[in-house]
This record gives structure tokens, sequence and C-alpha cells, in this order.
């Protein structure tokens, strides 16, 4: 499953999303985790309320399942959650590379209902398989 961090220095989940530097992107399995690709948006940055810096961070987002950010406005979060993409809030800045591992944890396991859902984005339902929602 695809994964996007927003990010101030490509390390860390650092950034509100309509701020951020970068958002970085991985594949996500439970036995590794694989970098796909960056997307900079460095000096593109306006106004606060300028809903326009958003539709290329949206753009770069759309195929992931989850979206790790430090903040995330109502806007935003509106357009992320219409995508069919799961927006995490981390609390205080955190290595991408300990989430990444964390996730790999939780797949091998017993995924909790949001995050079944999430990877199921884009599969269409078979009968017989019980949904979560």
């Amino acid at each position: 499953m695809k994964i996007a961090f927003a990010t101030q220095d490509r390390v860390h989940v650092d950034a509100h999303f309509g701020w951020a530097k970068s958002i970085v992107t991985y594949d996500v399995t439970p036995d590794s985790h694989t970098f796909i690709e960056a997307f900079d948006f460095g000096n593109t940055l306006k106004e606060d309320g300028d809903e326009d810096k958003l539709g290329p961070k949206l753009e770069a987002i759309s195929d992931c399942v989850i979206l790790y950010v430090a903040a995330i406005g109502g806007s935003g979060a509106a357009r992320v959650v219409a995508m069919k993409i799961h927006p995490v809030k981390v609390s205080q800045p955190e290595l991408i590379e300990d989430i990444l591992v964390k996730l790999q944890d939780v797949l091998t396991g017993t995924p909790p209902p949001w995050l079944r859902k999430a990877i199921r984005k884009g599969v269409e339902r078979s009968y017989g398989i019980p949904d979560d929602d």
C-alpha cells in the first residue's frame, strides 16, 4: 500500500499538509517498505487560505491510502478524505522510518478496522468477503 508523509526535511513527519515543503511516498508491505518518490513544493507556498496550493499536493497523494501530517486544515482534510485517503496526525515530529516500521508490524498482525478499510482503497468488493464498514 502506498503511504504519504508531509515533511519539511524528508526525514520526519513535521509539516502542516498545506505548508509542507515536500511530500514523500513509500510502498509498505508486511515484509518491507520502499521509497517511491518525493514531491517538492519549496517556494510555491502562498498565503494561508490559498486553496490552490493544495492542488499539486492532492495530485501527489492521489494513489495513496494514508497521509501522515503534523497538522491539516479543515478543507484540506475534507478533500483528502473525499479521495478515500486516511489522514493521520502525529502529535510531535516523528521519524518517517519509525512510522514505516510500526506500520509493517501492524500489517503482520490484525490491522485495526480503519486500516483494513484504507488497504482496500481501489479494490473491488467480492461477494462473500465481510466488510468492516
